[in-house]
């Protein structure tokens, strides 16, 4: 992302330090650099896009572990009633408590699965808005350089036109 914002820098330097067409108020960039700008802003969105992934897998890691981490933990309920089989009254008490743990291993698994959804969904969500951003700026920028170079092509052939009537006479 910040390459990207490096290189619209760049863009918007050579636009601006570009010199001014005599009598006009357009300029003369170098169609290469522009070129070579745009190529580098290509090659820098896929890193972001990646950097969006890894946090999809982030998200999906995070939601794993948490069931595998709700899974121990009833799997320990489930041991500690075998253990507690001793007699009625343990194991009354062993109901109750394993139903206990049962309902609070739930609770805590519902809550971690929720906290690391919207955990994900806040990542996602500001990698969307970044990547929307950065695609408005880059067509803004494209926008204004399209603008600036059919100005320039404009100039140019007034200016060839000019030339051409100096040099046959007409004026």
């Amino acid at each position: 992302m910040d390459e990207i914002i490096k290189l619209l820098d760049e863009l918007e330097d050579l636009i601006d330090n570009s010199r001014a067409v005599p009598f006009s108020s357009k300029i003369g960039v170098d169609k290469e650099e522009i070129y070579d700008i745009i190529t580098d802003i290509r090659t820098a969105l896929p890193n972001d896009i990646k950097q969006s992934k890894l946090i999809v897998q982030e998200r999906n890691k995070i939601l794993l572990d948490a069931k595998n981490e709700a899974d121990e933990m009833l799997k320990e309920a489930e041991d500690k009633i075998a253990r507690l089989i001793d007699d009625n009254e343990i194991t009354r008490q062993a109901y109750q408590q394993s139903a206990e743990i049962m309902e609070n291993a739930k609770r805590q698994a519902k809550e971690m699965r929720i906290g690391a959804m919207e955990y994900a969904d806040e990542i996602l969500a500001h990698s969307e808005e970044q990547l929307r951003k950065m695609i408005e700026t880059f067509r803004s920028e494209y926008m204004a350089l399209d603008e600036s170079l059919n100005g320039n092509l404009t100039t140019l052939y007034e200016n060839r036109q000019e030339l051409r009537g100096i040099h046959t006479g007409r004026q």
